[in-house]
Formats: C-alpha cells, sequence, structure tokens
C-alpha cells in the first residue's frame, strides 16, 4: 500500500482521524487499511472485528469519511498549488502554509488573494492605473505637498479618470478589495455574523397570511439559536420567491473594531477617505462575504441534522416487522378507476388481478365484495394490504365490512405507499412485470411491502419513500451517500435469500452491487437455485473477494450445509466442526441446540484466524440460526367512522402509526388521509430533547385529539395526553 495519501502522509491522516474520534492509533489503523483494500462497512463491522477491536458500523463510517475529506483536501490543495504555481506567486513559505492545512476552510482563506477574480470596481481601478495611488495611500503616512499635487499624477482622462475624485475613489475601491481579502479582518467580521440575528422578511408583493411561510414573514432570532428545521424552512421561502434573509450585526461595534484593526495611522494624510473605505469595505464586501459563509455554515449544519433524521427514519421503515410468507392482496384504492386488485402467492409471484368499484361514483358494492370474496377463496388469501392513498379509508370500511359479514379469518392493513407510483411507472416494474399495467404493478407493491417492506422498498430511491423533511433542500449528494449507506446496513444486518431475492436486493449486500446482482438472477433463472453458498462462486464475474464480502451476508435455506442459512461465515465453518467435534457430535446437531451450545466456552475455539469476538458472534448464532432482527408483525386498528379530518373532534382518542419524525415532533397517520403532529412537547411527560428517543418510524401509539385546523390543514395529537400508549413509546 502507498504510504502516501496524496499530499499527506497515511501515518498523519491516521494520526488526526485517531484523534478527532477519540481511539487508539494501532485500531484505526487496522480499520484503515481494511477500508483501502476494499472491504465494505458490513463485513468489516461483522467479520473483522478483532482487526478493528470491534469497532461499530457508526465508528467506521466515522473513519470512511474522514478518508473521503481528507483526499477530497489533498485533491483542492493541489489545485490550489499548481493555479498559483501558473501565476508564478509560489514560494517556499506559501507552499508551507498550504500544506499545513487541516481544512477546507483555512486554505481557502490564503488561496483567496490568488483566486482568479470576475471584473470588480477593484480590478477597473487597477486597469485605469490607480494601483500605485492605492499603495501610496495604504502606507498610511503624512504625504508632502498638498492633496491637488498627490494626485494630479494619476488624473488620466484617456483612462476614465477624468478628476481628482476619480482617481482617490478608484484607489479607494482598490484598498477596500485588499483589505477584504485580509484575513484577520474576515475573522473578525465572520465571528461578528455569527453572533448576529437571521432576519427573514416576506418580499414585497408576496405577502399572503395563508401562506405556509407566513411565520416568517417578519421573524428575527439570534444566529445560534436558530433550529435547523426553521432554518431549512425559511431557505425553502426564500427559494421559492417569497422571503429574504439575511443576518444584521451590530455594524458599530463592528466597524470599531475594523478600524483598530485597519487604520495604522489616525493622523495620515487622506485618514477621512481611508475611514470611509473601512465602511465601505465593511457593507460591501466583509459583510456580504461573512454572511454568505455563515448562511453557508447553518445550511451545512442544517443538512447534517435533516439527514440525519431522514436516516433514523428510513433504518426504521426499512427494519419495519415483516408480516412473511403468506398469500396477500395488495389493493390500490381509487375512486373514478377503481380499486386495483393484485394477488400473490407467499414467495411473492404474481397470480391473478382485478378492478373493483366498490366507492363513489360506481358505487358497486356487491359486484366488487362478490369478486374480492371469490380472490380470497380460490387462493386461501390470509392477508390484505390496503394502499393509504386516495379512497384508503373507504376501501378499508368496504374490506372490513366483507370480513365481518363472511367471518372470514384474514387480517387487512393499511400499507403506506409512498413512491409505488414511481416504482410501478419505472423501468426495474417494467422489466419484473412487462405484460402488466401500471396499475396493477402498483397493487403488487403493496402487497409485497406488507410480506417484506425491507425487500420491496430498495427498488426505490430512497429519497422517495418520503420520511424526511426538506429532503429535496438538503445536499443531495450527501443525502444519497447517507441513505445508501443506510439500506446496505439494514439488508445486511437482516440477510438475503440467495434464491429467492431480487435484483434490487441482491445489490445492497456486501461486495456484490448492480451489476453481478443482475448476474447472480440471470444464473439462477438458467440454471435453477442455489444449493449451497459456495455455489456463487460460479457466477460469472464473481471472484474469491467477492465471495468473501457477500457469503456471510447471504442465506441458502434449501442447503445441505445448515451454515449456509446462518450469519456464521464460510470461512468460520471450520470452528464450528471443531466446537461439535469437542462435545462429540456432528456439527448439523449444533446448529439451533441452544442448550449444547451453551456449554461451550468460547475460549477453547480462539486461533491464530479466529479471535474470541468472532467465536462469541458464531457461539450467538447457533443458538439463533438465521434469527430475523425485526420486531414481531403488529399493525394499528383505526376507528370506524373516522375517514376523513372533518370526522376528527378534540379529546378524542385515537390509535395510528407513527410516519415521520422529525426534531420538533413525529407525525402519526390516524387514518384521515392527513397525518397529524405530536409536538415534542406533548411526546412524553418529562423533557425529551430528540423525538426518534421516545418514538420511530413504524410505532404503533395512542393519541389524543387536540387541535383540527381544515383550513390550514393542520391536526393536533398528543401522545402524553393518553392513558397508555399502545406499543411505541419506548
Amino acid at each position: 500500500m502507498a504510504e502516501t495519501f496524496n499530499c499527506f502522509s497515511l501515518d498523519a491522516t491516521i494520526a488526526d482521524l485517531a484523534g478527532s474520534l477519540n481511539l487508539p492509533a494501532p485500531q484505526v489503523r487496522s480499520a484503515v487499511d481494511l477500508l483501502l483494500d476494499g472491504n465494505t462497512l458490513p463485513f468489516i463491522a461483522r467479520y473483522r472485528k478483532e482487526a478493528t477491536g470491534g469497532l461499530d458500523e457508526t465508528q467506521l463510517r466515522a473513519l470512511e469519511d474522514g478518508l473521503t475529506a481528507t483526499q477530497e483536501l489533498a485533491a483542492r490543495m493541489q489545485t490550489v498549488l499548481k493555479t498559483i504555481a501558473e501565476q508564478g506567486s509560489l514560494n517556499d513559505s506559501l507552499r508551507g502554509r498550504i500544506q499545513a492545512c487541516t481544512d477546507r476552510g483555512a486554505l481557502e482563506e490564503i488561496y483567496l488573494p490568488f483566486k482568479p477574480k470576475r471584473r470588480t470596481r477593484a480590478t477597473i481601478a487597477k486597469e485605469r492605473g490607480l494601483e500605485p495611488l492605492a499603495q501610496l495611500l495604504l502606507k498610511q503616512e503624512r504625504l508632502p505637498g498638498s492633496r491637488r499635487e498627490i494626485l494630479r499624477p494619476f488624473i488620466d482622462p484617456s483612462k476614465d479618470v477624468p478628476d481628482e475624485a476619480t482617481a482617490l475613489s478608484g484607489a479607494c475601491d482598490i484598498i477596500a478589495e485588499r483589505w477584504s481579502e485580509d484575513t484577520d479582518a474576515r475573522i473578525l467580521v465572520r465571528e461578528q455574523v455569527r453572533r448576529g440575528r437571521l432576519v427573514s422578511k416576506v418580499k414585497r408583493g408576496k405577502r399572503d397570511e395563508n401562506s405556509r411561510f407566513s411565520a416568517f414573514f417578519d421573524a428575527s432570532e439570534p444566529v445560534k439559536r436558530v433550529p435547523s428545521h426553521r432554518f431549512l424552512a425559511m431557505q425553502r421561502g426564500e427559494s421559492e420567491g417569497e422571503l429574504r434573509l439575511t443576518i444584521g450585526i451590530d455594524d458599530d461595534d463592528t466597524l470599531r473594531k475594523l478600524r483598530q484593526r485597519l487604520i495604522r495611522n489616525h493622523e495620515c494624510s487622506f485618514r477621512k477617505e481611508l475611514h470611509e473605505t473601512v465602511e465601505d469595505c465593511l457593507s460591501r464586501l466583509l459583510h456580504p462575504g461573512a454572511e454568505s459563509t455563515v448562511l453557508s455554515e447553518m445550511k451545512a449544519a442544517a443538512d447534517m441534522e435533516a439527514i440525519d433524521v431522514f436516516v433514523k427514519n428510513l433504518r426504521k421503515l426499512l427494519l419495519a416487522p415483516p408480516a412473511g410468507p403468506q398469500m396477500t392482496i395488495g389493493l390500490d384504492p381509487g375512486f373514478r378507476t377503481g380499486c386495483k386488485i393484485a394477488v400473490v402467492d407467499e414467495t411473492g409471484k404474481f397470480i391473478e388481478s382485478a378492478t373493483v368499484f366498490p366507492t363513489p361514483p360506481k358505487n358497486d358494492e356487491a359486484g366488487a365484495a362478490e369478486t374480492l370474496l371469490k380472490l380470497i377463496r380460490k387462493h386461501g388469501v390470509q392477508l390484505i394490504a390496503i394502499g393509504n392513498g386516495t379512497a384508503s379509508r373507504e376501501s378499508d370500511a368496504f374490506v372490513a365490512k366483507l370480513i365481518r359479514n363472511e367471518q372470514l379469518d384474514l387480517t387487512s392493513v393499511t400499507v403506506s405507499e409512498s413512491g409505488a407510483s414511481i416504482y410501478s411507472a419505472s423501468e426495474l416494474a417494467a422489466a419484473e412485470y412487462p405484460e402488466l399495467d401500471v396499475t396493477v404493478r402498483g397493487a403488487i407493491s403493496i402487497a409485497h411491502r406488507l410480506q417484506d417492506p425491507l425487500a420491496e422498498l430498495v427498488k426505490l430511491d430512497p429519497r422517495s419513500i418520503g420520511v424526511g423533511q426538506y429532503q429535496h433542500d438538503v445536499n443531495q449528494q450527501q443525502l444519497r451517500k447517507s441513505l445508501e449507506r443506510e439500506v446496505l446496513s439494514c439488508v445486511n444486518s437482516v440477510g438475503v435469500d440467495l434464491n429467492r431475492a431480487s435484483a434490487s436486493l441482491l445489490a445492497y449486500v456486501s461486495g456484490i452491487g448492480p451489476k453481478l446482482a443482475a448476474k447472480i438472477v440471470a444464473h439462477r433463472d438458467a440454471n435453477g437455485s442455489f444449493e449451497t453458498r459456495a455455489a456463487l462462486k460460479d457466477v460469472s464475474g464473481l471472484g474469491a473477494k467477492v465471495f468473501q464480502q457477500a457469503a456471510g451476508f447471504l442465506r441458502v435455506p434449501e442447503s445441505a450445509q445448515p451454515l449456509d442459512n446462518s450469519a456464521v461465515h464460510p470461512e468460520s465453518y471450520y470452528v464450528v466442526e471443531r466446537m461439535a467435534e469437542s462435545i462429540g457430535i456432528e456439527s448439523r446437531a449444533l446448529v439451533g441446540n441452544a442448550a449444547r451450545v451453551g456449554s461451550l466456552e468460547a475460549t477453547a475455539f480462539v486461533d491464530e484466524k479466529c479471535g474470541e469476538l468472532t467465536v462469541l458472534d458464531i457461539l450467538d448464532e447457533l443458538g439463533q440460526p438465521g434469527r430475523d432482527p425485526r420486531n414481531e408483525f403488529r399493525t394499528a386498528k383505526f376507528k370506524e367512522g373516522v375517514n376523513k379530518p372533518e370526522d376528527l373532534s378534540p379529546g378524542m382518542m385515537l390509535e395510528g402509526t407513527v410516519t415521520n419524525v422529525t426534531k420538533f415532533g413525529a407525525f402519526v397517520d390516524v387514518g384521515v388521509h392527513q397525518d397529524g403532529l405530536v409536538h415534542i412537547s406533548e411526546l412524553a411527560n418529562q423533557f425529551i430533547e430528540d423525538p426518534s428517543d421516545v418514538v420511530s418510524v413504524g410505532d404503533v401509539v395512542r393519541v389524543k385529539v387536540l387541535t383540527v385546523d381544515l383550513d390550514r390543514k393542520r391536526i393536533g395529537l398528543s401522545i402524553k395526553q393518553t392513558a397508555s400508549s399502545c406499543t411505541g413509546v419506548r
């Protein structure tokens, strides 16, 4: 491995990472070596615990992000060095200052004076030959002669400098720009702005009291106290042309401090003009520049917080309890076009479809009941998944009535259909179901979401699942990376059935990716099911490295080797053989035998290839092989007769499902086509700093209706004012 990391030595990078993450350097080096060698985060976290000292995925992510940031800084550093060298301004001292930078901000401060500039008032003044005058004034000395004598040599009508005032104004423009590049002055003003107030004003002609941004039409609060969600809301208002955001500062205090910094001789010639230039520099250059920087800092911090919330919600949604392999009907509700029905079997295979019209405008409830009942009995349906979109509650009431009247032994569940329409119209859906209508594909997806949310939701861009706020406003590259990394973690924590998984699901298995996933499915289609994990090596293009990264996360229930259906990695099968031999049984008799496994001492099986942490994981897995980390399946029961916001009234006690968690509270679906908000103050009787500490996406909770604002489409709910929550509040 190369011992340099572009401009930085690897040793220095590791030392910095160890310090910033408060980890021992040897532990960090081992993890970094594994990352640079192409190992995935799930593989390292699960199967290389000895090497990393048991670092978890969160710590490994921080290391990976640190490495990426170092690479990006090094690349930017090379660009800066090259640009300054091409200008002929690079010397050893400057090179040393640049290479000593440890963050992007410090690097950009050094680079600022050398950065190619657009045409400014200062560049125009320089073109007019006024830079020597600016240099003369910057000396801040008492100059011999009168003002006229000093300025006369710089007057030249042919260069658009017709008089003394123009010459002096141009020189001051040059000085203002020079001062605006002074590092200490920039830091001073930036700190003043950080201590300032964020001011939000409605733009002229945009005042509408019904606007969703009306709360920010005349708002002001300290920069340091603005919550991330409020800042992102203000920025959305600005991007949509309703608001203007500025940061107000104490101008008098800032000017006084700047003059102390920039004016060295208050008795110099042209002192009045220099004092005025400080004011111009602040208002025209330093303040706007610092304001832009601080707003960018606030945006970056808000993005990180919003993405963190999105990631937490996504994880809970992906790891929602699966209903499991049961005959299922997916019902995609609709009024005018009817309800699309799709029957899928225990493996998720599409069987049959139909369209019924139990709701207005056709109101063919009898015909719809007959069709649905026939499908239920024909296929032995055990579950009905109803999408939560338009006509959802009406369809749910129709199905509930049918189940009650016919005394059917099945369960009806309302399922979030966020992103289902995107999937059903996608190339992937067309490839999976080329002969089916888009609406039928949507009903199939709804059924699959109930059977196994994780397996179905991986088919979507995670940004379209709808469990965050302002996802279109935050840094899209950062959001995509964070969400995809979370999907990867979820898929590998659950494990994937090699013979039943779609290419979309296989693509998230450690080391595989979309291209190899497609090859695996093609090989499976051509040659039949994989009989063992080892048979995966027969797939074209799948080498030893990929097999090493992926094998432990794949399951083959049909395999003659029971460990192939566990999280024990093939590289450790020999350890299980040793365990079995030590108590005189076959290894297959040890799998799932908790009593026998409990009698084994981990230290007895540690060797040079397998440390104690790995042995403990193996013992845990042998006791409960193939254990699904997801919770038991449970659904909310919506109240009959409460189908729309108009049916709600303050004081009602309802059951609902948490659909989204933000920094200011949680949104709950109580079955009225519009989620209600449980503000953070209404989550629990004790102080709550982060709503995700007490509720998660998918939790079933009991709520009390506090307010119903039909005009503003807002529903206020409370969890703490109920006698008890169902299962969601921890």
